[in-house]
């Protein structure tokens, strides 16, 4: 925690400690926690590691719907040799959709990569070249298998709204880098928001200046309202720099009257940002300045001037890679965490990783734009040195069941799944932590991976303690990982 900044006004602990016993001693208690969940954490200078770190920002690739591990990372010979067989699990298993067919081969054939040799199937492929830099975890297992609460278990570490989102801890524990760029931005997919929307990454009870900044690439003002409306042709370079000055002494003198609100303080700092974006925002999001190598490796071919509006692959593999090659610039620009949503929440006809129907239609096309992607986002981090203090974590809700749904899809699985790794600290060629000969649950059940580990491992490598990183909240001393999570040393680099 972070203690509050000094005033020369008395605070409310101040006058109550003043009183002695009697009606303010009394009160004194609840008003504590009160004025602590108001200040901690309200200060914009960086705060300090909690020990040395390995990394200095993150790129999440979170894939919604739930992608299956068993089609992309796992490989399972057992489900080539029994395809077509009758599941027999052992146990009673809670489907979804009830999606409890016969065992279902991997879609695509996988083959090994890489002097680590990891298998990887080849809708994947491009991946290939990256995988002795990354680190793979099989044995991830969630709570649910609703996509609501999953995914908001892998953004915030609860199942339930109301927490902040891994990137609001982030900027909370370690402050911004630079204070024209927001320290968290989002960048949804371009069809619109995952599950949960805005929940996935509001800053909760933390203070709001740690909320993310929602960034769409794909529309003509990636940024709502960075730049007066077309009616305001009045409004001059001038008058706004004029106006902005105004506003910045009037929120101040209000904010002076009331020290002990640090959420005035929070808004007042948004809104600084906020005219500070109009500067720095418009040229990390121009990508005419980028070599044209650099936008063919990202799959932005700038003769293709409309791709197909059915799904496919190219459209994929466009706006996803548009997608990564932002998120490089906005972190070589000093933003901490920068999310990167592949797939939304519209339903049919699918447009997000929840392949019930089939798993080659609704699988194939995000497949192959996500792992074109992140492949070049990896290797260009990797070209430019930035790969050794950037984190790349790539992640899901959940897994998809071994056994077929309807033919060609596959139920939901939060029994067990794959997240990834690689950058900031991270062991590379690694795979820890295998999943059983099915993928359906851990091959240890008694030592599973779970998101609470994931995300203690991601802090320690920024050097933050995960059990020190907290915020006095309601009168509980909330944190990312809840009362859970150890720190997975294995996936360390030495």
């Amino acid at each position: 925690m972070y203690d509050p900044v000094p005033s020369t006004t008395p605070s409310r602990r101040q006058l109550l400690q003043s009183c002695g016993q009697g009606l303010g001693a009394l009160a004194l208690g609840a008003m504590f926690a009160s004025e602590s969940s108001a200040t901690d954490g309200g200060s914009a200078a960086p705060g300090k590691p909690h020990h040395p770190p390995r990394a200095k920002r993150v790129i999440q690739l979170f894939m919604a719907g739930g992608a299956s591990h068993i089609d992309l990372f796992d490989y399972k010979p057992a489900l080539i040799r029994h395809d077509g067989k009758p599941a027999e699990f052992g146990e009673k298993v809670e489907a979804f959709q009830g999606g409890l067919g016969p065992w279902k081969r991997p879609v695509w054939d996988f083959s090994p990569y890489g002097d680590c040799g990891k298998q990887l199937s080849e809708i994947v492929a491009p991946l290939g070249q990256c995988v002795d830099k990354m680190a793979f975890v099989h044995n991830l297992v969630g709570k649910t298998g609703v996509h609501s609460q999953g995914t908001l278990l892998q953004t915030t570490g609860f199942n339930l709204p109301g927490f902040p989102g891994m990137g609001c801890w982030i900027s909370y524990g370690l402050g911004s880098i630079r204070e024209n760029l927001p320290t968290f931005v989002v960048l949804p997919d371009h069809r619109g928001l995952a599950s949960n929307g805005v929940k996935n990454w509001d800053a909760a009870f933390l203070p709001s200046q740690h909320t993310g900044t929602v960034i769409h690439p794909a529309r003509r003002n990636p940024i709502n309202d960075l730049r007066p409306h077309q009616n305001g042709d009045y409004i001059s370079p001038r008058s706004e720099v004029d106006v902005r000055d105004v506003l910045r002494q009037l929120n101040r003198r209000h904010a002076d009257r009331r020290r002990d609100d640090a959420r005035l303080d929070a808004r007042i700092r948004s809104y600084e940002l906020a005219a500070q974006m109009q500067l720095a925002a418009p040229e990390a999001l121009d990508l005419s300045t980028e070599p044209q190598y650099v936008l063919d490796a990202y799959g932005l071919d700038r003769a293709a001037a409309a791709w197909p509006s059915e799904i496919n692959a190219s459209e994929e593999i466009y706006h996803f890679g548009k997608r990564c090659l932002i998120a490089r610039r906005l972190i070589e620009r000093g933003v901490r965490f920068v999310q990167v949503f592949s797939g939304n929440d519209n339903g049919f006809p699918r447009r997000n990783w929840d392949s019930h129907e089939d798993v080659g239609r609704d699988h194939g096309p995000l497949a192959a734009g996500m792992a074109h992607g992140a492949a070049a986002l990896i290797q260009d981090l990797d070209q430019r040195g930035l790969l050794e203090d950037t984190i790349v974590l790539w992640t899901t809700e959940f897994g998809r069941l071994p056994s077929t749904q309807g033919g060609k899809g596959r139920d939901h699985n939060p029994y067990v799944f794959t997240n990834w790794l690689c950058g900031g600290g991270v062991k590379p060629g690694v795979t820890y932590g295998p999943s059983d000969q099915w993928g359906y649950k851990p091959l240890d059940r008694s030592r599973p991976t779970e998101v609470y580990d994931i995300h203690a491992t991601v802090l320690h490598l920024l050097g933050l303690d995960h059990e020190r990183l907290t915020f006095r909240h309601n009168g509980i001393d909330r944190r990312l990982t809840d009362v859970h999570g150890q720190v997975i040393h294995d996936l360390i680099a030495s």
